[in-house]
């Protein structure tokens, strides 16, 4: 899986409990999609591991560098 440095340097020294395999399963099968204003892309799942929490993984423009990854506790599924 590809990341930036920010996310190795920063995001997971903040939040050490992140796994990248929980990043993976979001970006193969996620709950929610959105394209952000700058061309980065928010991916939304469910983590059992973490309790059935909601994370938020945002990955650059190409879909796939995860850039950052945090719970969302304000997630709410998109009105379809």
């Amino acid at each position: 899986m590809k990341t930036t440095r920010y996310f190795r340097e920063q995001v997971l020294r903040k939040r050490p409990y992140i796994q990248l395999e929980w990043c993976e399963r979001i970006l193969a099968q996620p709950l929610a999609k959105m394209v952000q204003a700058d061309g980065r892309i928010r991916f939304w799942g469910i983590v059992p591991e973490l309790g059935g929490r909601v994370l938020r993984v945002v990955t650059l423009a190409d879909g796939e560098t995860v850039h950052n990854a945090f719970p969302d506790r304000d997630f709410k599924l998109p009105a379809r």
